[in-house]
Formats: structure tokens, C-alpha cells, sequence
């Protein structure tokens, strides 16, 4: 499921990252993996924004504002229709 290109408010600092997994194991997207024992972004237009990678950063090498972008969108269309959808606060997506 994708929405818009390049929009995610993902980010990573792999100097930060310990290499322990935890993004990799909690994104239901699959957004995440380890690469030479660091965490690497491997699909960003598949993120949305749920923030349990975030979450689960034990050094806060991974950071997200959840829901500030079309995930956000995507569950707003779902719920009220493409015509009265919004990001919800300042997403940016809309």
C-alpha cells in the first residue's frame, strides 16, 4: 500500500544504532533490516508511521512522528471517504 513518494518522517541514525533488531522485529512493513549489524531503511514509502520501531529504539537511533503523515490519510479515507479525508494536525501529506 502506497500513498504519496518520499513524504515518511522516518529517520535513522545508523551511528546511533547497536545493531539489536528491535525496528526490524516490530514494523509491520517490513521497512527495516540489518545490514552489517546495523539497521538500514529498506522500503521508506512502505512506512506508516505507526512508530513502533521509534518505540522499541532502545538508543532512539530510529525516529518517526507517528501518524503526522499519509498513514494517517490512508486510515481517515478508510473511515470517512476520499472526499472528507485529512492527515489529521500538521501532517504536510495533504
Amino acid at each position: 500500500m502506497r500513498y504519496l513518494k518520499n513524504v515518511t518522517t522516518l529517520t535513522l541514525d545508523a551511528e546511533a544504532c547497536v545493531g539489536c533488531g528491535a525496528c526490524q522485529t516490530v514494523c509491520p512493513r517490513g521497512v527495516l533490516a540489518l545490514e552489517e549489524k546495523r539497521a538500514v531503511i529498506i522500503d521508506r514509502d512502505g512506512c506508516i508511521e505507526c512508530g513502533a520501531c521509534a518505540t522499541n529504539c532502545p538508543t532512539l537511533a530510529v525516529q518517526v512522528t507517528p501518524g503526522a503523515g499519509c498513514a494517517a490519510y490512508i486510515i481517515s479515507s478508510w473511515i470517512h471517504g476520499p472526499e472528507n479525508a485529512s492527515c489529521g494536525g500538521d501532517g504536510g501529506c495533504c
